[in-house]
């Protein structure tokens, strides 16, 4: 138990950049017992993995020692938002004076009222955006500064104080106290006033980018109407216990997961599954809290709450996806964790450099003043390398490459929730934007997993008799094929017989002792193996069942075959439909089943699937995988969780396909609410447009620091010009990434109507 890990989450305030989040990192697997921690600067969610031993507090303390807070409320993006709108519009209400003030003197070099008054003024303004509107930005900076890792918040408030100080040097230059400087200090009060509107807007895209989860959060109900007592009482959500019967009327939300124990209605599930159209239940049938009963009265028995309800597991899935990490984003990361320090080193160097050896760039100069109007010739040297050192500041943009994966991340992986698909982590949308080999699974992945007893085919016995001795052993059985047994006796009214030594052998079938007989149901072969081969009537009953794509379910015993079952299970309606979208999509589709040849075949030529793997047992389908990774392909695995766990893991990406509660949430690297076979196209569609929206975020981010910190150290970028520059680089990659929720998951309507 001492070597027990739990994930913890915890909720971070005040971090602005890539690089403030790699230091709530470093903090936390700095305290002894952590393993692993990610922190996702979009959203604030930071996932520790740790020892049990280590407290929360602990972790909070490690947070708090970096310099940043811990959010108890979820809506941190609402509030932080908010306040940045405050600050933002504080900070314009003075500099927008200040710019009115500034014109006359850098156009047409009219110092009002005076050279002592305009710089003493225009001081006296900027103090209050820096130092209120902007502290936040100003302390966190040099914080970080003093703790050796700058942020972003550092190089925005070396800027602004360094171009405020050539205000008071200007201040004391036309009392005679000091030398003549350019003054900046309106330059630091705009600086800090875009700085401020552009982190507004930012905290505004953040929030609708992570709404995911606060939508999921909302969804639930708050109270519900149980029966205790005799009396049907509202009771608030959470004094709702396991075991009370709730009355669900039409137009309410199911409160909370269960089983219906009696009444009729149909349930809109779409925020579990993404599928509009509602679904009929009735007792004996499970439904998720905070779906939607839309007709007829249900009551239903409360068998999870809290946390261990369905759409608590998507939250916490959801939540791990965005905090987790891709491949792709590790570059990025290298590159933020030294970008500020050698920002810092490049700043100084540009600043020397200006001041040491101005005529190196007087030929940029000369040709930069005749179409630049902020490029002036009479600025002294000091103040031209102030000039281009603070843009090298402010035009870095190390919050650009650190949101550039982590935003897409979040609006993919809330897009997919909202659709009934859910990813386990960043490094699943990856993969599965890669595969090119789907493999599916045959009973309840392409088919519906309900088969049915058509035929009844007996040698000597009564077909009640053969289908209670079958029904009888399979009833211990979880196999879908045996449940047909059970259920064809339960038709027909048919008691079944106690059963003794019950074994379940799987991929072969089942034994058991029946009215002091042993009885084996299960596989042709696997039967032939253990009693034989039969006589010619049952292979000939074999050979009809399955010519006509049906499954031959033997039921026999010490003396030999006892009969036949003929058990088909019908493919899913969308199955066909399905397979052709992901064929248009360029992936390779494989059937992979433990049933015989041709009932493989007739199901696979129904779908349209050519290549089918018939006849293998679980560690079989493992080895199928592996053949194909072998030949270099990328291999996804599409199953319903349980027994095809052993493929799901090999396969490159696992996917699990399930309905309602009983989604093996687990077992896959994507889930499928759904169940649908039309739902695997959504998720491959989905994960290539969130990696595309990560591509362009990461190439922009580049592309704009590699372009824009040359002109700066150059001085041909105003401080202003840098400022806006930086500011809308990382509002870009924001946007960008929200347009993902306007992406099309399905096929085109041209592709739904049947057109080529």
């Amino acid at each position: 138990m001492a070597n027990e890990e739990r994930t913890t989450t915890l909720r971070v305030e005040g971090m602005h950049c890539a690089a403030c989040a790699q230091a709530v990192e470093q903090a936390l697997r700095a305290v002894p017992g952590v393993s692993a921690a990610a922190v996702n600067p979009m959203t604030g969610i930071a996932h520790v993995e740790a020892s049990a031993s280590v407290a929360e507090g602990k972790l909070a303390a490690a947070v708090r020692r970096a310099g940043y807070g811990i959010a108890r409320a979820d809506d941190t993006a609402g509030r932080d938002a908010l306040a940045a709108r405050r600050r933002a519009g504080f900070a314009w209400l003075l500099a927008i004076p200040i710019v009115v003030w500034m014109v006359p003197e850098m156009f047409f070099g009219i110092a009002w009222p005076s050279p002592l008054g305009y710089h003493a003024g225009t001081v006296l303004l900027a103090l209050p955006v820096i130092f209120w509107a902007g502290g936040p930005t100003l302390l966190a900076g040099l914080r970080a500064l003093l703790r050796r890792t700058p942020t972003m918040d550092t190089l925005i408030a070396l800027g602004a104080l360094a171009s405020l100080a050539t205000g008071f040097v200007a201040v004391a230059a036309e009392m005679g106290a000091a030398p003549s400087v350019h003054d900046y200090a309106g330059v630091a009060a705009m600086i800090l006033a875009i700085h401020l509107t552009g982190r507004w807007v930012e905290a505004r895209a953040k929030g609708r980018a992570s709404q995911a989860i606060r939508r999921l959060l909302s969804l639930g109900a708050k109270t519900a109407s149980v029966l205790r007592d005799g009396l049907e009482i509202d009771v608030p959500i959470e004094d709702v216990a396991i075991g009370d019967v709730m009355v669900v009327r039409p137009g309410a939300k199911v409160p909370t997961d269960g089983v219906v124990v009696s009444g009729e209605s149909h349930v809109d599930e779409s925020i579990a599954t993404g599928e509009s159209i509602p679904v009929r239940r009735a007792a004996g049938d499970t439904v998720i809290g905070a779906t939607l009963n839309v007709e007829g009265l249900l009551h239903v028995e409360a068998g999870a709450i809290g946390k261990d309800t369905f759409l608590a597991q998507i939250i916490r899935l959801v939540e791990e996806a965005q905090g987790s990490k891709v491949p792709i984003q590790a570059l990025a990361d290298r590159v933020t964790r030294v970008f500020v320090p050698v920002i810092l080193a490049l700043a100084l160097a540009t600043f020397v450099l200006w001041l040491v050896a101005p005529g190196a760039f007087a030929g940029i100069m000369a040709w930069a003043s005749g179409v630049l109007p902020w490029v002036h010739g009479d600025l002294s040297p000091f103040s031209r390398a102030l000039f281009a050192a603070v843009a090298v500041l402010v035009i870095a943009c190390p919050c650009a490459l650190g949101l550039a994966t982590p935003t897409a991340l979040s609006v993919g992986s809330g897009k997919g929730a909202e659709n009934g698909i859910l990813f386990r982590s960043g490094e699943a949308i990856q993969t599965l934007r890669r595969v090119d080999t789907i493999a599916f699974d045959k009973t309840g992945t392409i088919t519906e997993g309900r088969p049915e007893v058509t035929d009844v085919v007996s040698f000597g016995l009564g077909e009640s008799d053969l289908l209670r001795l079958a029904g009888s052993v399979e009833r211990g059985s979880e196999h879908p094929l045996g449940r047909a047994a059970v259920a064809a006796c339960e038709e027909r009214g048919i008691q079944l017989s106690p059963v003794e030594g019950f074994v379940a052998l799987p991929g072969k079938g089942v034994r058991g002792r029946v009215d002091g007989r042993d009885v084996l149901v299960g596989s042709v072969a696997w039967i032939r193996g253990e009693v034989g081969v039969g006589d010619w009537a049952a292979g000939s009953a074999v050979d009809a069942l399955e010519a006509n794509g049906k499954s031959a379910i033997v039921v026999a015993d010490a003396s030999g075959w006892l009969g036949v079952l003929g058990i088909a299970d019908r493919p899913k309606a969308g199955a066909a439909a399905a397979i052709a979208e992901l064929r248009e999509l360029g992936i390779d589709v494989v059937l992979l089943t433990g049933d015989n040849e041709r009932v493989a075949r007739g199901v696979g030529q129904a779908v349209g699937i050519e290549r089918i793997e018939a006849g293998v047992l679980p560690e079989g389908k493992v080895r199928v995988i592996e053949g194909l990774q072998g030949k270099g392909r990328v291999v996804a695995m599409v199953g319903d969780g349980i027994n095809d766990a052993p493929a799901l893991r090999a396969a490159n990406v696992g996917i699990a396909l399930g309905t309602g509660t009983d989604v093996a949430i687990e077992t896959g690297d994507v889930t499928l609410v759904s169940g649908e076979p039309a739902a695997v196209a959504r998720a491959v569609r989905l994960s290539r447009a969130t990696f595309r929206k990560i591509r362009q975020n990461l190439f922009w981010a580049f592309f704009y620091n590699v372009v824009a910190i040359p002109l700066a150290v150059a001085g041909l970028l105003h401080p202003l010009v840098a400022e806006a520059a930086m500011a809308l680089s990382s509002i870009n990659v924001v946007t960008n990434a929200g347009r993902l929720r306007s992406v099309r998951l399905g096929p085109s309507p041209s592709r739904r109507r049947g057109a080529p």
